[in-house]
């Protein structure tokens, strides 16, 4: 793909880059190569070829779904910031300050 250094000069623009005229055309350059290896790409036949999540075919072990901890709600709820002489929980949630309005 052909870029120009007007091209270039305007994405600057939009990102808020101040550029030289020699970084313009490095960057020029190099976008322009970017853009043929997308082309390249683009170019190869994909049809049939089912879409992978990994490059090898590799699953993940995943183990057992047990309870490993003990359940301390009551512990970590009494352990909530006291307004006026209790904590802030009501119905096993804690409660916040209101935030918005």
């Amino acid at each position: 793909m052909f870029l120009a250094n007007a091209d270039v000069r305007k994405v600057a623009s939009l990102a808020r880059l101040a550029m030289s005229e020699a970084e313009i055309e490095t960057a020029r350059t190099q976008l322009s190569g970017i853009f043929d290896l997308i082309a390249e790409m683009q170019a190869v036949d994909t049809q049939g070829i089912i879409p992978m999540s990994h490059a090898q075919d590799l699953s993940q072990r995943l183990r057992e779904d047990k309870v490993t901890e003990t359940n301390q709600r009551e512990l970590f709820q009494s352990l909530a910031p006291q307004y006026k002489g209790s904590p802030q929980v009501e119905a096993g949630l804690y409660l916040v300050p209101q935030v918005i309005e």
